[in-house]
């Protein structure tokens, strides 16, 4: 199934793309379902449509789902409570009642990762379309599996797990208790599910479509945007420019001037395609048919970090980091035993060494044309040793 999340600056129109994108990928007969977490119903109001916990009809060929974060929340919560209650009859903690509880920050990103795992399971469409929220936090959205995977390997190294049948031994050696049985199981069963949240966005039928006015302000969160998905390996499937007026006005009034600003920023993007104006906020199937939005590309080329082979004058591995739009100040590199954490502006990923590179030093690095090639240079003394 190809998956499309669709995400941009605060205020660009992305949950009225997203549902245009859905609407006309349905029109054309893919079977589609449009998925998405704001609370106050957006996505429903652009379709016409009430959407809710429950998959809804939207039109024919497409399905809109807005999953519930607070029962979700309170689901978690009740398990939660319910494995925990040793503990929490130790500490004498009275327990929460389900009708008083309300979603904690985060919860709708959580439940967001969830439905868009289950989603992307199910065999019932061929298109997912995701309205992200704005920019920021829907890369730090995406960014969530890969860091709470790894939080999880550190607190809770899966090697422990092994010795699961000697814990109250052990225990008792070491005067301190061990985490329980519970504990364990539910680590393993959230790194499951962060792990199938973490395929759906590495499938390669998964990229993002941009959406923006087009503008230096536009500009300036594409540009960010850019850098931030490619930090996480997430292909642009296309960039799209929203609410371009029409040409033919005044030069010399204000609709003259924006129109000019628009048509700058235009022939920076170079490929940018474009839904015009309607002149008011659209509403229903037929202003969102209106809209034009672009069909989704059914071929998205991935975002790659490949290796070189050996340099022919030095020997070195040089390892490629494609990073458009990263100024050199604003990098910073730091190896950390077989993890490289690279630093990009306002965005920062740690990520594991491929196999070839963790036997080598660090031996420099450089940005070259919105790409990082850092050098490695094989160091003997991290070699295998044979006996």
């Amino acid at each position: 199934m190809r998956t499309i999340l669709i995400t941009g600056p605060g205020g660009s129109g992305r949950t009225t793309l997203a549902a245009a994108t859905a609407l006309a990928a349905a029109s054309g007969g893919t079977r589609t379902l449009v998925l998405g977490a704001d609370r106050t119903d957006s996505l429903g109001a652009a379709l016409g449509v009430a959407t809710g916990p429950k998959p809804v009809e939207a039109a024919p060929g497409l399905t809109a789902w807005r999953p519930d974060a607070a029962a979700g929340f309170r689901d978690d919560l009740a398990a939660f409570q319910e494995r925990a209650t040793g503990v929490l009859d130790l500490l004498g903690a009275s327990r929460l009642d389900p009708e008083e509880v309300t979603p904690l920050p985060g919860a709708e990103e959580l439940t967001l990762l969830r439905a868009l795992r289950d989603a992307a399971l199910t065999e019932a469409h061929d298109l997912l379309v995701v309205d992200l929220p704005p920019t920021p936090q829907a890369l730090a959205l995406l960014a969530l599996p890969e860091e709470l995977r790894r939080y999880l390997r550190r607190l809770l190294p899966p090697e422990r797990q092994a010795a699961r049948a000697l814990r109250p031994v052990l225990g008792r050696l070491a005067g301190i208790p061990l985490p329980a049985e519970w504990l364990y199981e539910t680590s393993t069963r959230w790194d499951l599910e962060l792990a199938a949240v973490e395929a759906v966005l590495a499938d390669r039928h998964t990229a993002v479509r941009l959406v923006a006015e087009p503008g230096p302000a536009g500009a300036d969160a594409v540009r960010d945007a850019r850098l931030g998905l490619a930090l996480r390996g997430l292909p642009v499937e296309s960039l799209v420019a929203n609410r371009v007026l029409p040409e033919g006005a005044d030069g010399d009034g204000p609709l003259g001037r924006l129109v000019a600003q628009q048509r700058k920023t235009l022939e920076e993007w170079g490929g940018a395609r474009t839904v015009a104006h309607l002149g008011h906020d659209p509403r229903g199937a037929d202003d969102l048919a209106a809209l034009g939005v672009p069909a989704v590309n059914r071929d998205t080329s991935p975002v790659e970090w490949p290796i070189a082979d050996r340099l022919a004058a030095d020997g070195v591995l040089v390892w490629h980091i494609p990073l458009p739009g990263a100024i050199r100040e604003e990098l910073d590199l730091i190896r950390r035993g077989d993890e490289l954490v690279v630093t990009a502006g306002p965005f920062r990923r740690i990520v594991a060494l491929p196999s070839a590179l963790r036997r080598c030093t660090v031996d420099g690095a450089a940005l070259r044309d919105g790409e990082l090639c850092v050098r490695f240079a094989p160091d003997p003394a991290l070699w295998p040793r044979t006996t």
